[in-house]
């Protein structure tokens, strides 16, 4: 018996012994760096629909935010250890994105992001809106740590005050121009009684608890709502009024802040994953403006339009016949061109998405200066994603504008694009949920060019709309950079959208108070659709009549969300392989 042991155990030590492969090094490395950033961000987790870390609210203390540095920065030269040569592809895939995610998670710190928790459209603060949505209380427990983490909002709301006002006193600070009436951001959560309080819905929505048992909890809930919930938006919404926007700064580059030029080269590759520096997509984006000019000129001049392009946009802002007359007839029309955008897909797509979606109001809380619409994804697993149009102020949005819109952010945009990813099979999770802005952004804007194809835009005023669109994603590349980096100011930039797209006033208003707010996202989108434009004009042109529109897209999502760089990468593998299969033929 003994012996029979003995032989057993050098038949497989060898094995026992044997160095872990690359891929099994990384898997490893990959699980920790994505444990680590899932404790470190607690409320994250309930966004992504995984279980939730119990009544934990992030810890953005200065000392844990260094600490949090220091560790990802050890992080980042593990990954670095990794041979890349000597993992699969899609491990190859895997380290790419997580390597981006986590140099965001460092340049940000060492750029002092945190000091500026809050762009024109909202903030930390807003986010914390979502809180009820990912919450679901199923047991007594969950009820516990769901009271405990309000309970913990005083001093969460503190910590980002206190990196506020460090901000103030450095120059980092977000500029005064672009804070106007944004105390309205905040208004919807100050209620004059806990039951108003989106906060209290979890636990209204109860229902596994005695009669009793709900009373005291419902007891429970209105005091730390009453008592902590509520005080620290006020307290916020003062600070904001008489401290913050008041000591804001008057200039609107953030090249005006501490390291600014840096930071803003490091938002352009981050959100454009090129290296391209400022002045380069400034021209491109005179380029685009040019070319989409000529192309509009074609469609007033089919109109029989008498009168300069000025008065045309002018009375395309002005005239009722464009704009709805109440919010149900914005949604619903919102929802009908969805609608025929499904029956298309298929004719697109060899892979639909299982995630359904549905069309909502932007919420009112935050409407007034938010964008014109966006694409919000599930929350769990038996929840839909969400196209939101903004509702409010109804002679601001355009109808001829509403079917680039719905394209982009429902199908076959964001929602297609985001649900596929989500849904991919056999991915980490830190891949399937995560959203590279100049590819997401990017397929997006394509989606809004596809509609040509889809038969949509079959009204001149519709693709006028279409090209306004285009034209809007084209100026953000002149005024983002522009403003920035370049020295225009804001009256400039409103200018030069208003002279170049028929974008209501509103609008470019609040567009223009975005970027400002937001420096770089703005560049994403049309380096991203220009970059698929020209993959698929390769494509083509390498495979002439076996081309296929189904399998371009396929192999376009098919790996989700993907820096520029790596999608080119692919295209290219596929053309080769597609080129051989093709010529054995």
């Amino acid at each position: 018996m003994y012996r029979l042991i003995a032989i057993t155990f050098l038949l497989f030590a060898p094995l026992a012994m044997a160095k872990p492969s690359e891929d099994q090094r990384f898997t490893e490395l990959a699980e920790k760096i994505w444990q680590y950033a899932m404790h470190a961000a607690p409320l994250s987790v309930g966004y992504y629909g995984l279980n939730p870390v119990p009544n934990k609210m992030p810890d953005l203390s200065e000392a844990n935010l260094k600490v949090m540095y220091q560790d990802r920065v050890q992080q980042l030269a593990q990954l670095d250890q990794i041979e890349l040569k000597d993992l699969s592809e899609q491990n190859q895939i895997n380290h790419e994105i997580l390597k981006h995610r986590l140099q965001n998670e460092v340049d940000k710190y060492r750029f002092k992001a945190y000091q500026i928790p809050l762009t024109a459209e909202g903030g930390f603060h807003t986010s914390l809106g979502f809180i009820p949505r990912f919450t679901s209380l199923k047991s007594k427990q969950d009820i516990s740590h769901y009271l405990d983490r309000l309970s913990a909002f005083p001093e969460y709301f503190a910590t980002q005050i206190g990196h506020m006002k460090a901000g103030l006193a450095s120059g980092n600070s977000q500029p005064k121009v672009v804070l106007q009436g944004f105390e309205t951001s905040i208004d919807g959560f100050i209620v004059d009684s806990p039951e108003k309080s989106m906060f209290f819905t979890p636990v209204e929505q109860v229902t596994f608890l005695t009669e009793q048992q709900k009373a005291e909890v419902t007891a429970q809930a209105k005091a730390v709502i009453k008592e902590k919930v509520i005080p620290s938006f006020q307290k916020f919404r003062d600070f904001m009024t008489e401290q913050y926007i008041p000591n804001a700064r008057d200039t609107i580059g953030v090249k005006e802040t501490p390291d600014g030029s840096a930071y803003y080269q490091n938002r352009a590759e981050h959100y454009t994953t090129t290296d391209m520096s400022a002045q380069q997509i400034h021209e491109v984006g005179l380029a685009e403006v040019k070319r989409i000019r000529s192309e509009m000129a074609k469609i007033i001049e089919q109109l029989e339009f008498e009168g300069s392009f000025a008065e045309f946009l002018t009375f395309l802002r002005t005239d009722p016949q464009f704009y709805p007359k109440t919010a149900d007839d914005l949604l619903k029309e919102a929802s009908y061109i969805a609608k025929k955008m499904d029956a298309q897909l298929p004719k697109f797509f060899k892979f639909l998405p299982r995630t359904p979606y549905g069309v909502q109001p932007v919420p009112a809380h935050i409407a007034p200066k938010y964008t014109t619409g966006r694409y919000v994804g599930p929350s769990k697993a038996t929840d839909p994603g969400y196209y939101w149009v903004n509702t409010y102020a109804l002679n601001r949005r355009p109808l001829y504008e509403l079917e680039a819109l719905t394209l982009h952010e429902a199908v076959p945009g964001h929602h297609l694009q985001i649900s596929l990813s989500r849904e991919m099979e056999n991915t980490p999770f830190y891949r399937s949920s995560y959203y590279i802005s100049a590819f997401g952004e990017g397929w997006g804007l394509y989606s809004e060019w596809l509609g040509l194809e889809a038969g949509f835009y079959q009204d001149p005023y519709s693709n006028f709309g279409r090209l306004t669109y285009e034209m809007w994603r084209a100026t953000r590349l002149v005024v983002d950079t522009g403003m920035h980096v370049m020295g225009w100011s804001r009256a400039q930039a409103v200018d030069f959208m208003k002279q170049n797209s028929a974008l209501s006033e509103h609008n470019i208003n609040t567009e223009v108070d975005r970027y400002i707010s937001w420096p770089g996202q703005a560049l994403s989108y049309k380096i991203g659709e220009l970059t698929i434009k020209r993959l698929r004009q390769k494509t083509e042109q390498a495979l002439g009549n076996d081309f296929d529109i189904r399998e371009f897209h396929y192999q376009v999502l098919k790996n989700g969300s993907v820096p520029l760089s790596l999608l080119e990468q692919q295209i290219e593998q596929y053309i080769a392989s597609a080129v051989r299969t093709t010529k054995a033929h």
